[in-house]
């Protein structure tokens, strides 16, 4: 048995979701978002993140994580913000010792739904087949799900 976390940073919400993976077989143990307020200091916000992450990963206690890779925007300013919270994401999982994989959102989607094409309406929708009675937190939420998914199926 092994106990997955999954993330999907961003500096105005990240996601995490956490599930359990017993050879094929899958199940949900939790899922949330983390919200920081746009108007706060980046610096404050991304304390936030790293405690509050920090906090779920003390909770949780999972074995591994799993992060989506980094995606570059055609805005610059906005690739910057995600690579600051994706490294205050990451600086929590290492903080705790856990050994983080990245996967692209092309193999994220084709891990959950089978193709890499597939829609974010697609993926929410196969989270609840794979992971039946999850009440997921948000879009966010559902983006770590899956996340955790691809990376059960990669192992």
């Amino acid at each position: 048995m092994t106990i997955i976390l999954g993330l999907d940073p961003s500096l105005s919400c990240t996601g995490w979701g956490v599930i359990r993976a017993e050879g094929s077989r899958l199940s949900h143990i939790a899922n949330g978002q983390i919200a920081t307020q746009a108007k706060a200091p980046i610096a404050e916000r991304l304390a936030q993140l790293q405690r509050e992450l920090a906090a779920v990963i003390a909770q949780h206690r999972p074995d591994r994580a799993a992060c989506e890779e980094v995606f570059v925007n055609k805005n610059p300013q906005s690739t910057l913000k995600l690579a600051q919270a994706r490294g205050a994401v990451l600086a929590a999982c290492g903080a705790a010792g856990l050994d983080v994989r990245e996967h692209s959102a092309r193999s994220v989607k084709k891990a959950v739904v089978g193709t890499g094409a597939a829609e974010k309406t697609q993926v929410q929708a196969m989270l609840k087949v794979l992971l039946p009675g999850a009440q997921i937190a948000g879009a966010d939420a559902a983006d770590a799900l899956a996340v955790a998914i691809a990376e059960a199926h990669a192992r």
